[in-house]
């Protein structure tokens, strides 16, 4: 990884709940610019809190950076708030999608222009959703309680891309959404990453389809990571393959049919 062109560095941070609660545990990790990273693992691997302590969200949770230190462009991030992150172009896609159930598509879209003035640019920010997610504009009078999983996951993006972000944290985008939907996602993510140059750090349970599209990843467990490398290698590597994408030896496993402490003794190994 070029170190010369990183936009987002993560340096052994350490995240505290309640003051009592380690949750990550010298989490580093960097983010090249233009790049697709995916950082994976399983449920309460640390991937949420991660992303959220990149873009301050910890604070309404109860949550803090105790250790460690978050660079943006060589700049130290943890004490902004999250709108002086969006003005600084990077904005997170909550899991869940968390849309304006009482307002139309096109009225959440217009919710993530809040930091522009130009309604010159708001303008053509919410064109440039429409052309990326047609089906957004079949649906934009529509209320978002009566789309889709998929148009909603669609429309939350479509928000974010409203504040002309230059980096979109995107927090588990194919939870709960149909396989064909995932595909469209992840084939919209990867234009917008070849054609706006829009960097990704996608947190994601889908091994499979993350490492498909990105192009580093980094695998979380309890809050460490514990193996990253070039997609193409994670997903030819046989621990990846046996606890991650189901491929181990003749029949189908997952990682939860191995104890934690021997998945990471093989991990550091």
């Amino acid at each position: 990884m070029n170190a010369s062109n990183i936009i987002l560095n993560v340096n052994g941070i350490e995240v505290i709940y309640n003051h009592v609660i380690l949750v990550l545990k010298g989490v580093s990790l960097n983010v090249p610019e233009g790049s697709i990273v995916s950082l994976l693992g399983g449920n309460g691997a640390g991937k949420t809190t991660t992303l959220r302590a990149i873009s301050n969200l910890l604070q309404g949770e109860r949550g803090a950076v105790t250790k460690g230190s978050i660079e943006l462009r060589g700049e130290r991030i943890e004490n902004l708030t999250p709108a002086d992150l969006v003005k600084r172009g990077v904005v997170q896609v909550m899991e869940g999608r968390h849309c304006f159930a009482h307002l139309t598509i096109e009225e959440n879209l217009l919710t993530g222009s809040y930091t522009r003035s130009s309604k010159g640019e708001i303008e053509a920010n919410l064109e440039k959703v429409y052309n990326y997610f047609p089906r957004l504009k079949t649906r934009r009078t529509s209320q978002a309680a009566y789309t889709s999983g998929g148009e909603q996951q669609m429309c939350a993006i479509g928000r974010a891309l409203m504040a002309s972000p230059n980096m979109l944290l995107l927090d588990e985008p194919s939870m709960g959404l149909a396989p064909q939907i995932v595909e469209e996602v992840f084939n919209i993510v990867k234009d917008l990453n070849d054609k706006e140059k829009v960097t990704f750090l996608i947190a994601e349970q889908n091994t499979n389809m993350a490492l498909k599209y990105a192009d580093y990843g980094y695998i979380m467990e309890s809050g460490r990571i514990v193996m990253d490398g070039a997609a193409s290698d994670l997903a030819n590597n046989e621990d990846v393959k046996e606890f991650y994408l189901g491929m181990g030896g003749g029949e189908r496993k997952s990682f939860k049919d191995a104890k934690s402490y021997k998945r990471r003794k093989r991990w550091l190994a």
